[in-house]
């Protein structure tokens, strides 16, 4: 997460893993006491602080932002879209931004967020008033104006004409006003979401926001706001006293183990969705920050909630390390078949018409190719085990645009989906303007995560979570569109709102020092389960173990699960994980750049996780979403739930010996009531 800017007078300690990016938007705090001017390090949040009383304000992303209507953030309603607030009157908005300060601003809470306390106080008020410099984010880009700047009147659009707003106000818009999109650094929501739409970015949605996201990271960094950390790993969570206060990292390039205290911690660290080994993830995408929070008391939702993706191209080598994720949007044109004849090895152009099997289009004739990502991969999932399965391990099924090419063209296509045929072509040397391409279920996202309340933190006061580390938006079925979901909706609006409230209760306050007891046991506990992976002395590599327990998930804990097979894969992890702690040999030191210790680390952490997502596949005796067991599906094969008895998140707990606790959290729908959707 960039730009969460101290509000004790530091910076913020950003640790950027090798493993990956943060997919999330600007969360920046700002707080200040008498000055007389206010720079609002944010998207569009501000913090005003005035006889010693903190005001949060949200400014109204309508379209005449220049208004100066501001709402109050904590009657902000959890429910994403939503916005149930007081307006607050700032006063008379100006020339562009700049808003005059007076009179006394009400700072009502809601009966929710009433911890903290609340008042009504004059703000900036002094000596006939103060005048407010508002700083706004638009993409990703610092704009700061003043009362009387030329700032194109005060004119913003929201969040859908973001490249826009950066040619118009920012310092980074040097190419054609209202062209920036076209090959410049930012892209549009609307654009980068639409398929097929005039931008160079089609398929790439998640790129763009990494992008948009390092940079505006990246500013904070020179702006001397974010201390940047990076080749640096968390290894586990210091709590003190039942918060979150710091973290443990181990230098990647160095070895060196240190602690980084602070007020709160918040992890955007990512899914678990690499402890099948070949996903769709990058390679150095891990867990271990969310399962050693687990550890330390946080609960883990929902864990055996993984989406398989059905446009994962197929591992076409026993040794291959990974999948690779095709978009989605290929389907809206690519028809999905596989040959009717088993066994069938013949070229797919060779296969008339007559005897292939558009399995989706006959299985659902009102979706198609276009039906549910859970629906699709259990049905590519059970030609492949039929053996209808295609390609050189017969783990695939063919995504042809033949058709699509004969009624459209070439060029239509190429400009649809031509950086995703060079992708494909890359990776498998097969042109897939002649041929089909070959698809695959892969493991993609993953639902659960750390448990969260509305406000994104965890069961540890202090520690927070954001994106895919948490499990709280889509259930046990994430659809297609919601892929940034959980990235813009926790870093710009419920973050930026939910941490300061948290602060606000910690003014005056220091975190922990490095003697303290909770900093120096932490780093003894870390420290010391470095010294275990490297002295075990045994024979195999991490890889290997990491790799085992992959075919176990897969072959448990897949696109389709039963008491039988997850009760053997128990066993069979178990087995594994005595087999890692007595056989794994990790070579080099702890005092160097060694990733073979990382990854000892993680696939340890890996052992744990995979452990508990089986334990919570056979707990839940239902089929849900992406979760199913094939004890409880229809006479047509789909998914049946239960909700008479399964209608709740099971929140689990690590217990003090290892076992695991299950904590139900009910579910209740009053406005739309629970309903099964006929996909056919």
């Amino acid at each position: 997460m960039p730009d969460l800017v101290d509000t004790f007078g530091g910076g913020v300690d950003f640790f950027a893993q090798q493993a990956g990016e943060a997919h999330a938007d600007d969360v920046t705090l700002g707080f200040l006491g008498y000055v007389d001017h206010l720079g609002v390090e944010g998207d569009h949040v501000g913090f005003l602080a005035g006889t010693g009383v903190i005001h949060p304000v949200h400014l109204d992303l309508g379209e005449h932002l220049g208004r100066g209507v501001f709402a109050d953030i904590l009657e902000i309603a959890s429910v994403v879209g939503r916005l149930e607030a007081d307006e607050v009157d700032l006063g008379v908005a100006h020339e562009g931004f700049g808003v005059e300060v007076g009179g006394n601003v009400t700072y009502r809470c809601s009966a929710s967020r009433s911890r903290h306390g609340c008042s009504t106080s004059p703000v900036g008020r002094g000596g006939g008033g103060r005048r407010l410099i508002v700083a706004f984010l638009v993409g990703g880009v610092l704009h700061a104006t003043s009362a009387g700047a030329s700032t194109g009147q005060g004119r913003l659009v929201g969040r859908g004409a973001l490249a826009q707003e950066e040619a118009d106000y920012g310092d980074h818009g040097k190419g054609d006003q209202g062209h920036h999109h076209h090959g410049g650094e930012f892209f549009t929501e609307a654009e980068v979401g639409r398929q097929g739409g005039q931008t160079d970015t089609r398929g790439q949605t998640g790129q763009q926001l990494q992008v948009a996201a390092s940079q505006a990271l990246l500013r904070q960094v020179q702006a001397g706001s974010v201390r940047l950390h990076t080749r640096s790993e968390m290894l586990d969570v210091i709590v003190a006293d039942g918060r979150a206060v710091g973290v443990v990292t181990r230098d990647l390039v160095t070895g060196e183990v240190g602690a980084t205290t602070g007020h709160a911690v918040v992890l955007a660290t990512g899914g678990y969705g690499n402890v099948f080994f070949r996903s769709t993830l990058a390679r150095n995408s891990n867990a271990s920050a969310t399962w050693r929070a687990h550890l330390r008391g946080a609960l883990f939702a929902s864990p055996a909630f993984i989406q398989f993706h059905p446009t994962a191209l197929p591992v076409n080598s026993e040794w291959q390390s990974k999948t690779i994720l095709m978009s989605e949007s290929l389907r809206n044109d690519g028809r999905i078949w596989v040959p009717i004849r088993p066994g069938d090895d013949r070229n797919p152009n060779d296969i008339p018409e007559s005897e292939r099997d558009y399995y989706l289009e006959r299985m659902y004739p009102a979706f198609g190719n276009l039906s549910p990502r859970d629906v699709s991969s259990r049905a590519a999932r059970a030609q492949i085990e039929s053996g209808h399965g295609v390609g050189p391990l017969k783990n695939s099924v063919y995504l042809d645009f033949r058709d699509a090419l004969a009624r459209l063209g070439r060029a239509v296509i190429k400009e649809r989906y031509g950086n995703l045929f060079e992708m494909y072509t890359d990776a498998t040397g097969e042109d897939p303007y002649r041929v089909p391409m070959r698809i695959a279920p892969g493991a993609h996202f993953s639902m659960g995560g750390l448990w969260s309340d509305f406000d994104q933190m965890t069961s540890i006061p202090g520690l927070f979570v954001a994106g895919e580390a948490g499990w709280g938006y889509h259930g046990a079925n994430r659809l297609g569109a919601n892929s940034l979901l959980s990235a813009c909706v926790d870093g710009w609006f419920t973050l930026p709102l939910s941490v300061p409230n948290y602060l606000a209760g910690l003014l005056g306050t220091q975190p922990p020092g490095p003697d303290d007891p909770s900093v120096t046991a932490t780093l003894g506990d870390v420290r010391a389960r470095v010294d275990k992976l490297l002295s075990i002395g045994g024979t195999q590599g991490p890889d290997r173990f990491h790799r085992r327990l992959g075919d176990i998930l897969y072959r448990g804990c897949g696109v389709s699960r039963s008491a039988q097979g997850l009760t053997a894969a128990i066993a069979e992890i178990d087995s594994l994980t005595d087999d890692f702690w007595s056989d794994l040999r990790v070579a080099g030191t702890g005092s160097q750049f060694n990733q073979e210790l990382e990854k000892a680390g993680r696939v340890a952490d890996f052992l744990g996780l995979a452990r508990l997502m089986c334990v919570d596949a056979l707990d839940r005796d239902e089929s849900c979403g992406a979760h199913f067991r094939v004890e409880h599906q229809t006479a047509d094969g789909e998914a049946l739930r239960d909700d008479e008895h399964w209608c709740f998140v099971s929140a689990w707990e690590h217990g003090t010996d290892g076992t695991p606790i299950r904590h139900e959290e009910p579910l209740a729908f009053t406005a739309v009531p629970l309903a099964t959707r006929d996909y056919r």
